[in-house]
């Protein structure tokens, strides 16, 4: 019998999360089923209380409900709890357990891509749980100053019309702007990354989001989300399964998910 996984958001149509899960699935030679389960906030707690009764072994969480979720569950991992946000979910001997693979997964991407964070300076730009688990692993790792632009500031963050008069080494979307279909937006008016080095975008489709393409025309280094999201995906199995993958198995599933992401893209099917 195949142990059944899934994901937990309000829309999740374009989600590429079962491509993922299907080629760890693969990789590893396991027997495993990734549903997406679309939720009104309203149905959040009824739905993980139904998924307990049917024994769904992991679940994932994506936006908006990462925060609200953790009143749901029965326990809560000490790094999702000092985040304050979850996004994967294990069932296990009949607990429902919190923990945040986001911070794995934004690590690693840094890391594949040779982004330095310890006495660096960085620009987050939304104050959601994919943003929480981001700011902890900077603080983590040592970045010299973190500054939140918000589009309701308040507590030191920065409102959005304030952008252009910030500087830094990284500034980091965390917000859902710019992502697929509405791929023609940006979160940031264009010119004002001129003050940075990096860009770093949360968003995985399209790959190239116009804040990444704004941000490359003015010289910066950029960075896509979909290693994150791959590198997250590989947590939760390992979360789940008691498993561990290595980084060549990772990279391995990074590349066929770049490659379908681009058919899907482009409209090329031929292979």
């Amino acid at each position: 019998m195949k142990n059944v996984y899934g994901l937990i958001g309000e829309r999740l149509g374009h989600s590429f999360s079962p491509h993922i899960h299907g080629e760890i699935f693969k990789k590893l030679g396991m027997e495993g089923e990734y549903r997406l389960f679309e939720l009104k906030e309203e149905e959040l707690k009824s739905a993980v209380s139904e998924y307990k009764v049917q024994c769904i072994k992991g679940l994932n969480v994506t936006v908006p409900y990462k925060i609200k979720i953790m009143a749901c569950l029965d326990e809560v991992s000490a790094e999702a709890e000092k985040i304050g946000a979850v996004n994967t979910i294990a069932l296990a001997n009949g607990v429902l357990k919190g923990y945040n693979t986001d911070y794995n997964g934004f690590g690693m991407s840094l890391a594949r891509s040779r982004v330095e964070v310890k006495g660096k300076s960085a620009v987050i730009l939304g104050t959601g749980g994919a943003s929480k688990a981001v700011v902890h692993y900077l603080t983590d790792n040592g970045a010299k100053s973190i500054t939140y632009v918000s589009r309701s500031p308040s507590d030191g963050a920065k409102g959005y019309d304030e952008i252009a008069s910030l500087k830094g080494d990284m500034i980091i979307n965390c917000t859902p702007c710019g992502m697929y279909p509405k791929v023609d937006v940006s979160p940031v008016p264009y010119g004002a990354l001129e003050g940075f080095d990096t860009a770093v975008d949360l968003i995985y489709n399209p790959e190239e989001t116009e804040f990444l393409k704004q941000a490359k025309e003015q010289g910066l280094k950029t960075v896509n989300g979909l290693y994150m999201l791959v590198g997250q995906a590989v947590a939760a199995q390992e979360i789940w399964n008691g498993i561990s993958l290595s980084e060549s198995q990772v990279d391995d599933i990074y590349q066929c998910i770049k490659k379908l992401l681009y058919k899907a893209a482009t409209g090329d099917n031929n292979g």
